[in-house]
C-alpha cells in the first residue's frame, strides 16, 4: 500500500448495504467504450495502491477488458472466471451470493450445490446492470481479500456512474 490517504473502511457491509449498493450501481448503457473506461479506471486505481490484481469485465460472454497488474497471478485469472460465473447465476454480486449463504448459517461451498472447481461466492465480481436490459455481464477483480477486491469494484463503479 501506498501513503495515499484513505478514509478507513467502514464495518464489512450487510445484506441491506450490499443490495442498496446494486440498486444505485445501474447504468444507463454499457459500451466497448465504457469497458474500456471503466477497466482502465480500475487499472488506475490499482496502480496507485499498488494493488497485485487482475482486472476483468466481461458482457454476454464476450470479454470486453483484461489487465494483470505486477503481483498478479494466473491464479488470479481462475478465481475471476469464478466469481463471474456466480454473478452470471445469480444475477448479483458474488460478495451477496456468499454473505446470503452465511446469513443462512452456511456457505455457499456446502449449500449452493455448484462444483466449487468453477464457482466462488467470494467478493470481487459485480453485475453490469443495464436500466431497461437487466444484468448484461460483470466486472470483477481478483488479488486482494475478497472485501477489498469487492469494496474496489464498487468504488471504481460509483467513479464511473457519476462521470
Amino acid at each position: 500500500m501506498t501513503n495515499e490517504a484513505r478514509p478507513a473502511p467502514a464495518a464489512t457491509p450487510n445484506i441491506e448495504e450490499l443490495e442498496a449498493q446494486e440498486r444505485r450501481l445501474v447504468l444507463p448503457r454499457f459500451t466497448y467504450d465504457d469497458a474500456w473506461a471503466l477497466g482502465s479506471l480500475l487499472v488506475e486505481l490499482a496502480r496507485k495502491r499498488q494493488a497485485p490484481v487482475a482486472v476483468d469485465i466481461h458482457r454476454a460472454g464476450q470479454q470486453l477488458f483484461h489487465a494483470a497488474l505486477p503481483g498478479s497471478t494466473p491464479d488470479n485469472d481462475a478465481w475471476i472466471a469464478r466469481k463471474r460465473r456466480v454473478v452470471e447465476r445469480y444475477g448479483c454480486a458474488s460478495y451477496l451470493v456468499g454473505a446470503r449463504f452465511r446469513a443462512k448459517g452456511t456457505t455457499f461451498e456446502a449449500s449452493s450445490r455448484l462444483d466449487p472447481d468453477l464457482y466462488a461466492a467470494h467478493g470481487g465480481s459485480f453485475p453490469l446492470h443495464v436500466e431497461g436490459a437487466g444484468v448484461i455481464g460483470a466486472v470483477t477483480v481478483s488479488g486482494l481479500p475478497q472485501l477489498e477486491d469487492h469494496r474496489m469494484v464498487v468504488e471504481a463503479l460509483e467513479r464511473f456512474t457519476q462521470r
